[in-house]
């Protein structure tokens, strides 16, 4: 299929379920990515995002992620949650893990400008991995560690 030739919502719907295999919906005319017991999403600043996607990709486990203007999203594999000391922690850094059932919202182009104000930095491919939210986690922590935020 050839996202130059996709047009409407329902086409982008089909190219991210079918190249892809990601189990989007169009909901409110966007293609939304449902956070499920399968798909994760966690939501970070772009500095940090900037960090901690060259450590995933020093030790091959990055996966796709989203650029909008104030924060990169993951998407991940939601091995775990954390528990709530972890989640203050990562309130404090302004990183966000949205719940099951809430959805994030997709581009319908692959360039660098959408409508959406978003771009993937990294697209979701059929045979990449999603990496798992704890070494995801687990990295952003670190990177953000000796007093570097």
């Amino acid at each position: 299929m050839n996202a130059d030739k996709l047009r409407t919502i329902e086409d982008w719907v089909t190219f991210y379920r079918h190249e892809f295999g990601l189990p989007v919906a169009e909901r409110g005319g966007f293609v939304m990515l449902p956070v499920t017991s399968r798909v994760g999403v966690i939501h970070l600043p772009v500095a940090r995002a900037e960090k901690v996607r060259t450590v995933l990709q020093q030790q091959h486990k990055s996966g796709p992620m989203l650029a909008r203007q104030i924060r990169w999203s993951f998407l991940t594999a939601p091995d775990s949650r954390p528990g709530e000391q972890v989640m203050d922690v990562l309130n404090r850094m302004d990183i966000g893990i949205p719940a099951i059932g809430s959805a994030v919202m997709l581009p319908t182009g692959l360039g660098r400008w959408t409508r959406e104000g978003c771009h993937w930095v990294k697209p979701p491919a059929r045979e990449l991995e999603l990496p798992p939210l704890s070494a995801i986690i687990t990295t952003a922590l670190a990177v953000g560690a000796g007093g570097e935020d």
